[in-house]
């Protein structure tokens, strides 16, 4: 399975920050697409498999430091996205509030 492998090729050849290597190499070497990757990388991570990233690339967290700053990275990228989504929201205001809106799939958007 795909999974597998990238983790035991990241593992063997990309291991810790200083072997990161490039989503597009990644992606020529596994025959997948950047979307494709990213989500085998996030099926890893749920599975409590260290695969790390930084501005490099991805790589197999050799110390607990690398795992740290991958979480302080993601944890970042969701700050920003909620506040775009906040002020998503506030552009709502702009739009006509005469019409019927229907809330949006996910539930909490209003």
């Amino acid at each position: 399975m795909l999974k597998e492998q990238l983790a035991k090729y990241l593992h063997r050849y990309h291991h810790g920050a200083e072997n990161a290597v490039t989503s597009k190499i990644l992606e020529h070497a596994l025959s997948v697409t950047g979307k494709e990757l990213r989500d085998l990388v996030n099926a890893l991570r749920r599975e409590g498999i260290p695969i790390a990233s930084d501005q490099s690339g991805y790589f197999y967290a050799k110390t607990e430091k690398e795992v740290r700053m991958t979480i302080r990275h993601m944890r970042n990228r969701i700050s920003g996205i909620s506040a775009a989504i906040s002020g998503l929201r506030r552009s709502l205001a702009a739009f006509d509030d005469t019409q019927i809106r229907l809330p949006l799939e996910g539930g909490d958007d209003f």
